[in-house]
């Protein structure tokens, strides 16, 4: 009787869902990370899979009030979640760097580098080609990229260059992946 019994997949289980699992159409939820610290939520409305050698992470991103925001996942065992939704456009500028800078600590990659910013320090983590896949796109694009970490703290600073394109900083606060909540439509 088996020949005629058709293998199904697991149900997943919609009511438990992790920032891991988060895809293009979910709804995302932040507790606290939004205006006044009310809840922030968004329509995930595309997923970019990224990796930096041995490095991946991926974020899904959609619009909150009138703006970009993106939730970030990375690493295996221990998973660290961001979320880029401040408003501000930093430029390379502001951040009191030049180009000249991000070269030299490229070329050093040494984790002692660092800059200020904001009143905080943020320490250089890693400097490498990427390679990003959007899930519209058929093909991945190349940039190189730049990475800071808070010095005690869980916030990061993106750095992008494209070829031919400008500098695009990126500022990432460190939330507990506890924090989040995906919300799937049913049959997706």
């Amino acid at each position: 009787m088996s020949f005629f019994r058709k293998d199904t997949p697991p149900v997943e289980d919609l009511a438990n869902l992790k920032a891991t699992d988060a895809r293009t159409g979910d709804v995302i939820s932040i507790s606290g990370a939004g205006e006044n610290f009310k809840d922030l939520d968004f329509t995930a409305d595309r997923t970019t899979r990224y990796q930096a050698g041995a490095r991946r992470w991926f974020e899904v991103a959609g619009a909150y009030r009138e703006r970009r925001v993106s939730l970030r996942m990375s690493g295996d065992e221990e998973v660290a979640v961001h979320l880029h939704a401040d408003p501000r456009q930093v430029s390379l500028e502001d951040l009191g760097l030049a180009e000249e800078d991000l070269a030299e600590m490229d070329q050093r990659q040494n984790t002692a580098d660092s800059f200020q910013f904001d009143n905080k320090t943020w320490l250089y983590r890693l400097s490498r080609e990427v390679q990003a896949l959007r899930d519209d796109q058929a093909q991945p694009t190349g940039y190189y990229y730049w990475e800071f970490q808070e010095q005690d703290g869980k916030a990061l600073i993106a750095i992008r260059k494209p070829e031919g394109e400008p500098f695009t900083v990126t500022l990432y606060d460190g939330i507990p992946a506890g924090d989040v909540t995906i919300y799937r439509p049913a049959g997706r």
